[in-house]
């Protein structure tokens, strides 16, 4: 499998795509249906692309993350979903697999991938326990030389497809309480007493290759395939969060040039009056928006190439997974609105790129963390190390710390002021924003040191100032307003008309 060089690979996987997408079927009119037809899938999963998430060792590419972007990012540009389901299969299944898992059943595991076309994704959300993990109620007690596992999960991608589950449960002790703790177990769905029950399959919205659905678990899985922590379950659920998080900008890298060259094509060709629409002052700060989040991405990827393979453990790493992926996610559904809204009226249609891509992306800004979460923790995090180190002035905390030292010096200006002890949670998500912008533009400079084109890098920085300088409004306006639940009275228009 290593024989081939990742350029061939990739290339050889591109043209499969092409092939598959727009002269075997057409990739517009799958984009509507549920799933995939098993022929088109069949004819995916023959280039074996989920081999870069499976060590050499046992015949996979190596579980490089460079490579693993890489197709995240071919697959993104032909298909959002077809990216999110490799995206799932390697961050959230094979890499753990590979990490934490006994090895007595690792062989078994990756033999399926590679030679069986099989799947796996990850259990964690529950119905009446989304974000708040931590309190899940799916348990787990000892059973012979296994465990017994119960309860209910929902929202997993590829509900009633995947071979095979990561499943986080709680151990159940003997008054009848759960541990704080957190245990993952691997599911076989192939095994009698493995098979998950699909009770339902969710009418999602967008994403429609996917299946998502409600699952509940009565399984009994022998005590091989519970993972192994380094350390505390909590800390190996952090690390195989921020893992995929960091992977995000795999999925958004292909999506957003995707974006970007049918922008700059079709309004290169669309002729309004003497000249094209390329012409056009404003089209060109539109598209040079989605230019700069082009620019963001591939600094991403750069980045987590570097830091975020299976051989680092990223349970602390919050700050940089949390950037990556909320303002990744946030540029991918501004890149779709972008192409939409200079498409006009074609735009406008699910058939279309642009207004497929809307609703495709959307959902990435909720999953794994909604942003506004995301972006609260972030302004935690910085706040908290300013009070320890009794710094007050925002600028001088971020030019002294590493991640953000280099970058800040372009927004001095607005980062000139001192952070107030207490801040609203409404001010946490905008201060959240500026401080992901930061961080993002780090990466840039340092993709620019690395010979990256420099006008792509300049235009990026100064949408981004220019962004900042608006969210910093935003931060600094006194907004306070609550919602007047009981609106009913005196709100109707009709009786002062």
């Amino acid at each position: 499998m290593t024989t081939t060089s990742f350029s061939e690979f990739i290339k050889e996987f591109e043209e499969t795509l092409r092939h598959l997408f727009h002269e075997k079927e057409d990739i517009n009119k799958l984009s509507l249906e549920r799933g995939l037809p098993p022929s088109i899938m069949s004819g995916i999963m023959s280039k074996v692309p989920l081999a870069v998430a499976i060590p050499e060792q046992y015949g996979g590419r190596g579980s490089k993350v460079k490579e693993c972007l890489g197709l995240l990012a071919a697959a993104s540009y032909e298909s959002l979903p077809l990216s999110l389901t490799f995206g799932i299969n390697i961050a959230l299944f094979l890499e753990p697999i590979s990490k934490y898992a006994n090895e007595g059943v690792k062989k078994e595991i990756f033999d399926r991938f590679l030679m069986n076309q099989n799947m796996g994704g990850l259990m964690i959300t529950e119905p009446d326990f989304g974000s708040d993990a931590l309190n899940m109620k799916t348990c787990h007690t000892p059973f012979n030389d296994g465990y017994a596992i119960k309860g209910t999960k929902h929202w997993q991608g590829l509900t009633g497809l995947a071979d095979y589950w990561l499943i986080a449960c709680r151990k159940s002790i003997d008054n009848g309480e759960l541990s704080r703790d957190i245990d993952f177990f691997i599911c076989d769905t192939a095994q009698k007493k493995q098979q998950v029950v699909v009770e339902e399959l969710y009418d999602s919205l967008g994403l429609y290759m996917i299946p998502y659905g409600l699952n509940t678990l009565d399984l009994e899985v022998p005590a091989k395939f519970k993972l192994e922590p380094e350390t505390t379950g909590i800390k190996m659920m952090l690390d195989i969060l921020h893992r995929s998080r960091m992977q995000f900008p795999g999925m958004g890298m292909g999506f957003i040039k995707r974006m970007m060259d049918e922008a700059i094509n079709h309004c290169k060709n669309r002729m309004v009056g003497a000249g094209n629409l390329l012409s056009m002052d404003q089209v060109q700060h539109q598209i040079a928006r989605i230019q700069s989040a082009f620019t963001i991405c591939s600094a991403m990827c750069a980045r987590s190439s570097q830091i975020s393979g299976i051989d680092h453990n990223l349970a602390t790493e919050g700050l940089e997974a949390n950037s990556m992926k909320a303002v990744v996610t946030d540029l991918m559904q501004e890149s779709a609105q972008l192409l939409v809204q200079v498409s006009g009226a074609n735009g406008y249609r699910i058939s279309h790129i642009g207004g497929r891509g809307i609703m495709d992306s959307r959902p990435f800004q909720i999953f794994e963390g909604s942003n506004e979460m995301l972006y609260a923790q972030i302004a935690e995090m910085i706040t908290r190390l300013m009070k320890k180190q009794k710094q007050l002035n925002l600028f001088d905390f971020l030019k002294d710390f590493k991640v953000t030292a280099e970058a800040c010096l372009h927004f001095k200006k607005d980062l000139s002021f001192s952070i107030s002890s207490t801040i609203s949670q409404r001010k946490l998500v905008d201060l959240g924003k500026i401080l992901g912008r930061i961080v993002s533009v780090g990466y840039v400079l340092d993709l620019e040191a690395k010979g990256f084109r420099k006008d792509l890098i300049e235009n990026c920085i100064t949408m981004v100032q220019q962004e900042i300088s608006s969210l910093m409004c935003s931060f600094k306006f006194d907004n306070t307003v609550q919602v007047v639940d009981d609106y009913a009275d005196d709100s109707s228009w009709l009786n002062f008309a």
